[in-house]
């Protein structure tokens, strides 16, 4: 089975190095199942379970998310989150170097990890871990969502389906992912004693709220260097 390789190396205002190696299915765009056989107790499903989790604790002992997130807890719990870190992040086709706020850092770290997760709430962004790109800013956010939105349409539409094409029900891809996030904001609570972790998945809330909500407005921003595709052709 072939995998999409991305490892996050951060450079700790204290000189230690913390690295995480995050190996996706190519295809599928989903890590492989947790191996640790005695997950922390605030990973269990119906610890602060998401409103509306699909899953049952009958067959799902603990939350898929939560559970791939608890390596990320050892070892940032007494990070602030703006304490400044630098961070490289390296895939088989590039490196990428940033040095920014804690709370940003593993915003871009957290946000790979719970879409890739095997979350039935979070699977709508596979598409935006298969084609990762590490602290993105708002209009990179806006342009990707649309494209990955839009490429789901396309596919719809090719298997005979009706195409959203004026980004209308671009709300419900959204719509479970506030309630992931809030849950997992009162997991991390329980898990962190500093903010920087849970101020991350309060960055990522904040992005998925804004996103739905000002696309249009922030791709009416880029229109102009969409003209000569805009263009009648001759």
């Amino acid at each position: 089975m072939s995998h999409l390789k991305t490892t996050y190396r951060f450079a700790l205002p204290d000189s230690r190095e913390r690295v995480f190696d995050l190996k996706l299915d190519h295809d599928t765009a989903q890590l492989p199942p947790s191996t640790d056989p005695n997950p922390p107790a605030w990973t269990e499903l119906p610890f602060h379970q998401c409103a509306g989790c699909p899953l049952d604790k009958e067959k799902t002992t603990h939350c898929p998310a939560a559970v791939h997130l608890a390596s990320v807890i050892d070892g940032f719990s007494d990070l602030v989150s703006y304490d400044t870190v630098r961070v490289t992040v390296e895939s088989e086709e590039r490196a990428v170097v940033a040095t920014l706020s804690a709370q940003q850092a593993l915003a871009s770290l957290m946000g790979l990890i719970m879409a890739s997760s095997g979350c039935p709430r979070t699977a709508n962004f596979r598409p935006m871990a298969r084609f990762h790109l590490p602290f993105s800013n708002e209009s990179e956010t806006a342009y990707r969502v649309a494209a990955m939105y839009l490429v789901a349409q396309h596919f719809k539409a090719r298997a005979g389906g009706t195409a959203d094409l004026s980004l209308d029900n671009l709300d419900s891809v959204y719509h479970g992912m506030h309630a992931v996030n809030r849950g997992m904001a009162q997991r991390l609570r329980a898990a962190s004693r500093q903010d920087a972790i849970v101020n991350a998945i309060v960055l990522l809330d904040v992005y998925s709220s804004l996103v739905p909500s000002a696309i249009h407005e922030i791709l009416d921003e880029i229109k102009p260097a969409f003209a000569a595709l805009l263009a009648e052709p001759s």
